[in-house]
């Protein structure tokens, strides 16, 4: 059991002082009995913590919140997910600390919470939905809930109402279990109010068989008058006497709840319903679907009281008009189970609880859950994947956003992955372009499923590695603007079925031997483009390139080499006016200010140090006026020039892109 899930917060202060003075007068004895003393003290404080480890059960996130309440066991979801907004339902609205936050997410594929759980154990988890109206749309909105790899529910959120989900089921992966939500239909952006977690008894809920999973549709607790939580967290709604039943109460000092595998509380076997003849049945609400699905029922039955030798209670659970289960006799101060499955039903079948042949009381019932049963679980994407993933993960902190299954259900894959559609998928894409990773070439020598490898626009540097080339199913191949140095492996250059782009790797060599003879740096290869990757903030991330340099460099020399030619040409016709001439002398001494060492300026430089700083509104003043001399004056012999100065230009970056709990929720 993990120390990290608790929601039963024990706090033990023991504050002990122990003054002992052991003269030499002191008998041997009362120094014994000291010893004695502190061993048991010892033994004390273990057995306590041996405690509290034991009730270490279960875990509850406040979504959205990062508030902590200790007394209650709800904690804030900070440290389980980096994605999403936290948000609050309008005051007017409120139910409750728990269901006023939530976390809404508004990017990514899905987005998912990890929950450390060990592989093999059984766990109950539960996810809440409180729409409150927090957007001030009046739109709660529909989206898909899925858990390690697999769908879960189609969420419908309500107005006014929480709405929850709970599933139980046996862990299947090796450190944790995810609970994931994914957008499903435009402008309905998926959220969450709270998720638990708890772990169960091995022996609980044992007919299951560990591939498939436990979908609730109904938990009921007959004759009880509020709603009842139990230590494995279970929810346990009140079932009211309705149309001719009673609600009966168990005159039983003590009812033994161990002798039923699945450990139902006292307080629900504290009270039943039933007939007032035997010649009637009570029929059990299922809130099944509408389709017909597997099914998993437990029913739980305890006498009111002591019957003597002329009275006899038998019953029969029925599915329609057919006898599902064996005769049962209710125990006093016991409870006996009963469950059924390997059976098929829907919201249109009927589950009843009738008198069987020779009772003499009517059928009575003291609790119900019923479950759906999912598909069989997927084992995931493949392992080698996976750990490999999670390597990179570790390795560069900007992908530890993502968690969940990297490839399931399909298609809600991690936002920078392309999987293939097997049983258990492979990873067949990254798309890793400027998600500023840095450092050697990751290890991808695994994930020899990989076609596409998408590295381009980051920082990475060193050798690239010569397993690339050998990768079996590598089709494109994209590390253009990294710091890669050395010489690119034959097994890549030579590898024909391989599109290849290395360009902007300044002091790669992909030209064999000449490159360290020469010294120069021979580039080739095409460039590809992969689906645009989202990063968490939801922005289309492009290449970052720079050309404000270059542009510049080229634009500068050629717009003071023409206006140079111009004040050379109007000299010579002796036509321009004296204001003009003064303004080009002046407007050519600024061009040479500006490229004049330990001046301001020089391409790189737009502010050089120790001198001068160059008035440009009285720079492009002048420009304009040599401009409209030199168009009046082309004027006078009949034709116009027009003359077009660029705006100076930037390569600027462009970015696209009903529920109670046993705390009161």
């Amino acid at each position: 059991m993990k120390v990290e899930f608790f929601t039963i917060s024990i706090s033990i202060s023991i504050s002990i002082s122990i003054s002992i003075s052991i003269p030499s007068l002191i008998p041997i004895a009362q120094a014994a009995a000291a010893a004695t003393m502190a061993k048991l003290l010892i033994f004390v404080l273990l057995a306590l913590a041996t405690l509290s480890r034991n009730l270490a059960l279960f875990i509850s996130i406040d979504c959205g919140s990062s508030t902590t309440y200790s007394a209650e066991g709800w904690i804030g979801d900070e440290a389980y997910i980096q994605n999403g907004e936290s948000k609050r339902v309008p005051s007017r609205n409120s139910l409750s600390p728990v269901m006023n936050t939530l976390r809404v997410f508004y990017t990514g594929n899905k987005n998912c919470y990890s929950l450390i759980a060990e592989k093999g154990e059984k766990v109950l988890v539960r996810a809440s939905f409180y729409y409150g109206n927090y957007d001030q749309k009046s739109s709660p909105p529909t989206f898909s809930l899925q858990f390690d790899g697999n769908p879960w529910a189609v969420v419908v959120t309500s107005n006014d109402q929480v709405i929850y989900y709970e599933a139980i089921y046996t862990v299947k992966g090796g450190t944790s279990t995810s609970v994931c939500v994914a957008q499903t239909q435009p402008n309905q952006f998926p959220f969450i109010s709270a998720l638990e977690m708890s772990s169960l008894g091995p022996k609980m809920y044992s007919a299951l068989d560990p591939n498939y999973a436990l979908f609730l549709t109904t938990r009921v607790a007959f004759g009880a008058n509020e709603t009842v939580s139990d230590a494995y967290d279970r929810i346990w709604v009140p079932g009211v006497a309705v149309n001719g039943l009673t609600a009966v109460r168990s005159d039983a000092p003590v009812i033994d709840g161990a002798t039923a595998d699945d450990d139902p509380p006292e307080a629900v076997l504290q009270n039943a319903i039933k007939t007032s003849s035997t010649s009637e049945s009570i029929k059990l609400a299922t809130n099944l679907p509408a389709v017909e699905v597997q099914i998993y029922v437990n029913a739980y039955f305890s006498e009111i009281t002591t019957l003597d030798s002329t009275q006899k209670r038998l019953l029969q659970i029925y599915l329609d008009d057919k006898p599902v289960s064996d005769p049962i006799v209710p125990p006093y101060q016991e409870v006996v189970e009963v469950t059924i499955f390997n059976l098929t039903a829907s919201s249109s079948n009927n589950l009843s609880l009738v008198a069987a042949s020779g009772s003499m009381l009517p059928p009575l019932i003291n609790a119900i859950e019923v479950f759906s049963i999912s598909d069989q679980l997927t084992d995931g994407t493949d392992s080698n994947d996976e750990e490999q993933l999670a390597s990179l993960q570790l390795l560069y902190s900007v992908l530890g956003q993502w968690s969940g299954d990297p490839c399931l259900p399909y298609p809600f894959t991690w936002d920078w992955l392309n999987c293939s559609t097997d049983a258990t998928p492979r990873v067949t894409a990254l798309y890793l372009s400027s998600f500023e990773l840095y450092g050697s070439f990751p290890d991808l020598s695994s994930m020899d499923a990989l076609e596409i490898i998408d590295l381009h626009n980051n920082s990475l540097e060193g050798d690239i590695p010569d397993y690339l080339g050998t990768l079996p199913n590598l089709k494109q191949l994209n590390l253009a603007d990294n710091d890669f140095s050395g010489t690119l492996p034959k097994s890549i250059s030579n590898n024909k079925n391989l599109k290849l782009t290395v360009s902007g790797n300044k002091n790669l060599c992909v030209s064999g031997n000449s490159c360290e003879a020469s010294g120069t740096n021979t580039q080739t290869g095409t460039t590809f483009d992969g689906p645009g990757v989202t990063s968490s903030s939801g922005i289309k991330r492009k290449k970052k390139n720079n050309k404000l340099p270059a542009i510049l460099g080229s634009i500068i020399p050629t717009f003071f080499l023409f206006w140079a030619g111009v004040g050379v040409y109007v000299i010579k016709r002796q036509r321009r006016r004296a204001a003009a001439a003064i303004a080009l002398s002046a407007e050519w001494t600024m061009f040479q200010c500006l490229t004049c060492p330990g001046q301001n300026g020089g391409a790189n430089k737009p502010n050089g140090n120790g001198g001068n700083s160059v008035n440009v509104q009285v720079m492009g003043k002048i420009s304009q006026a040599v401009m409209h001399e030199f168009i009046n004056n082309n004027n006078d012999t009949g034709e116009q020039t027009r003359v077009e100065i660029p705006d100076q230009m930037t390569d600027q970056q462009t970015y696209e892109g009903e529920h109670t709990s046993r705390r009161n929720v």
